[in-house]
């Protein structure tokens, strides 16, 4: 009953999504006859059919949905390697973008002017940062942001909002997913048959993640993080893809498995764990292809 609940509030999310989108195309539509600018337009869709967009930094972290992709075919664009296909029944482009948040803004970019996804999905592994979360624990976001963006005092850092390079307006610090998705992914973690690590069955929980271009492994730097951020796992590429997407106006979906504590012991983890905590949240993602219709 509460399944049948959820997919029901994603179904209202995404038509909602849609009617708004139909809603400024017209208005759009409307300006450029008053104005008498009948210029075509290329407008993109998100209607049923666009693939679902899978980004991972490393290949570890799409192992698993490569190796279960239906009528693959790859595409050689700028270098990159794009498999298509199908997952779970649903229509899928996988790429890896590599470590750091230019190269995921790089590699999300190419997703959206040539795949034009109705969604994108970053699957991988992150650091622990709030207290109880261990290795093989699931964190996916509400929201992301840069936690390495703004300026550095002698006793603070003090955060700044990223800008949009086209008009410079300024983007939200904090990216929120998409609420449709997020519906969808707690019916997905649900579902989801996550492995254990040392015994310690895993548990998914929703809530912030941070960006920066760094590997964190000092638990002194993780502490001074989430006290300013109330993060609760860190990264190096998931707000580079969220503002992509929030620019591009693309719905979208951070999911981590945690593979470290961002401590003193987390490059011996990562090595140790980040293989088991790659797969725990691709079979999320897994799970959450089965539900988009």
């Amino acid at each position: 009953m509460v399944n049948n609940f959820e997919l029901v509030l994603y179904h209202l999310f995404k038509n909602m999504r849609q009617l708004f989108t139909t809603f400024l195309v017209l208005i759009a539509i409307q300006s450029f006859i008053i104005s008498g600018n009948c210029q075509v337009v290329a407008l993109k869709s998100g209607a049923a059919g666009n693939p679902t967009a899978i980004i991972g930094a490393m290949e570890t972290e799409l192992q698993l949905l490569k190796s279960q992709l239906a009528d693959s075919k790859e595409v050689v664009i700028e270098g990159i390697r794009f498999f298509s296909g199908r997952l779970n029944n649903c229509n899928v482009v996988i790429t890896r973008s590599g470590v750091g948040k230019v190269n995921a803004a790089i590699i999300t970019t190419l997703l959206l002017e040539h795949f034009k996804p109705a969604q994108v999905l970053f699957s991988g592994i992150a650091g622990g940062l709030k207290p109880g979360l261990v290795p093989g624990d699931v964190v996916i976001a509400n929201q992301i942001a840069y936690h390495d963006y703004g300026r550095k005092l002698p006793d603070s850092f003090e955060t700044w909002a990223t800008r949009n390079a086209i008009d410079f307006s300024s983007n939200p610090t904090y990216f929120k997913c998409d609420s449709a998705l997020l519906v969808l992914a707690k019916t997905a973690v649900a579902k989801a048959s996550l492995q254990a690590i040392d015994e310690h069955i895993p548990r998914a929980s929703f809530g912030t993640i941070i960006t920066g271009d760094i590997f964190l492994s000092d638990e002194t730097t993780g502490n001074q993080l989430r006290n300013r951020t109330g993060a609760d796992a860190v990264e190096m590429e998931g707000a580079a893809v969220a503002q992509v997407c929030y620019q591009r106006k693309t719905p979208f979906l951070i999911i981590r498995s945690l593979s470290d504590n961002a401590n003193h012991s987390a490059a011996l983890d990562f090595t140790k764990y980040g293989k088991i905590a790659a797969e725990n949240s691709a079979e999320i993602i897994l799970q959450l292809l089965a539900l988009i219709l």
